[in-house]
Parts: C-alpha cells; structure tokens; sequence
C-alpha cells in the first residue's frame, strides 16, 4: 500500500474530488485545498510528496504558489489547468513545474503520470556508494547522490533538470538529439510540446553557467540538439 501524500490544489470541489478519488483506490494519501495561499500554506506544513496544482486559483494564482514552493522543494509539481497556450506551458515549466496537463483530461493518465513522477522522485531522494561523480572544472554532478555543486555550492535542480544535464554530462562534446534526450530522460511519459526541452535547458544554463546568455557547458546546436562540453569551448 503507497503511503505518498499528494496534494492537489483545485478551486473546482468535484474535480478534486475526483482526483482524490482515484488516488485513494491506488492508496495514495490526499490532501486537497481550494485556494493558492491555504494551498501554499498546507503544502509547507504536511510536506507531500507531489502536488497537482491548478493556475486558475482564488487568492494567489497557480504560477505564484509553483514559484514560491519551489524555493522550498524540488518536490515534483504536476500543472492541472484548463489553459492550454504554449506561453502558458512555457510559464509553467519555467517557474519549475515538472509536467503540464489540460482540462478535460482523463483521471487515469494523471494517476499515470503521478505515479511516473514519483518513481523518478524516489530514484533522485536514494543515495548509494558515493563514487559516479562527473566532475567538470567548477561542476560536479554526483549521480549516486543525485546532487549538483557549482564551486562547492548546491545547486537545486528539478527531477528533469538533474537527468537532463546529467544525460548531457555522460556524452560530452556528443550532440544529443531532440528525440534521444526525450527517449532517455521522459521516455513513454513524454506529453510535452517543442518549447519543454528549450525551457529545461534554459533552467539549467542560470543554474551553473557563470553567463547564461554564452554558455560554456551546454551549446545548443542549431537544427540538431545540445553539445555538453565539460566547461571548455573551442569555436
């Protein structure tokens, strides 16, 4: 029996409801709330282990409470929201959300998709003999631990973010495909569109590059994918 805590953050009762629900008959816990303060509020008091969380919210909006938590977690955050632009999917994956999903959508694929995210979330939180590190001049990523250091300091990374750049780190100066870093790192649980891998890139880049706007580590490589070059460019 799963002992999670999800906490999905839904004006809608029913749609909550629902949720609930179908997580409960897999054994999940669930705890929900119908605004984005209480929902912010709650979230750092019980500590889920994953949040479904709508934009659309009363009293603080669903992109104010993703930006706020993330300065707290790295917990896996699932978008639940009937607005379907590519700018919000953008928005969303930007301020650190994990996956997006679009109202009406069918309970079972989110029940698939948290379980899927939760997985990747246990194998990140595990920790075994501390010997696979990649260490590149001022970056060292740890895959036993699952962390990253920038000059000694740990940078907090995304489930996406970390495989993502990790992936890269283990082919360097190879250039990775849109469809290989998809197979590798979301596999059959992809649902995202074409700005998903820019955006997580893009996170990235602030995250250990000393300049974002001339990386160093990850160059994009027009029409094809993404180079890792260890820190070291030669153009």
């Amino acid at each position: 029996m799963s002992q999670e805590l999800i906490h999905i953050i839904e004006d809608e009762v029913e749609i909550a409801e629902l949720i609930r629900d179908y997580l409960e008959d897999e054994g999940f816990r669930v705890a929900f709330s119908t605004d984005g303060q209480s929902g912010l509020e709650k979230f750092r008091l019980e500590k889920p282990d994953l949040v479904v969380l709508d934009l659309m919210l009363p009293k603080m909006d669903g992109f104010e409470v993703c930006r706020l938590m993330r300065k707290d977690s790295e917990i896996p955050v699932i978008i639940l929201s009937s607005k379907n632009t590519d700018m919000d999917k953008v928005l969303a994956l930007g301020i650190g959300a994990d996956d997006y999903v679009t109202k009406p959508f069918s309970p079972i694929e989110l029940v698939a998709r948290i379980k899927a995210h939760l997985r990747r979330s246990t194998k990140q939180g595990s920790t075994s003999n501390n010997q696979n590190v990649l260490e590149f001049g001022p970056l060292k990523i740890d895959s036993s631990a699952y962390t990253v250091h920038v000059d000694d300091k740990i940078v907090n990374m995304t489930n996406k973010e970390f495989e993502l750049l990790k992936l890269l780190a283990q082919n360097p100066n190879q250039v990775l495909t849109k469809d290989q870093i998809i197979n590798a790192v979301w596999g059959n649980n992809y649902y995202g569109d074409d700005n998903t891998i820019p955006v997580h890139i893009r996170k990235i880049r602030e995250k250990i590059e000393a300049d974002p706007s001339q990386p160093k580590f990850i160059l994009t490589v027009w029409g094809v994918g993404y180079r890792f070059t260890g820190g070291t460019v030669n153009e």
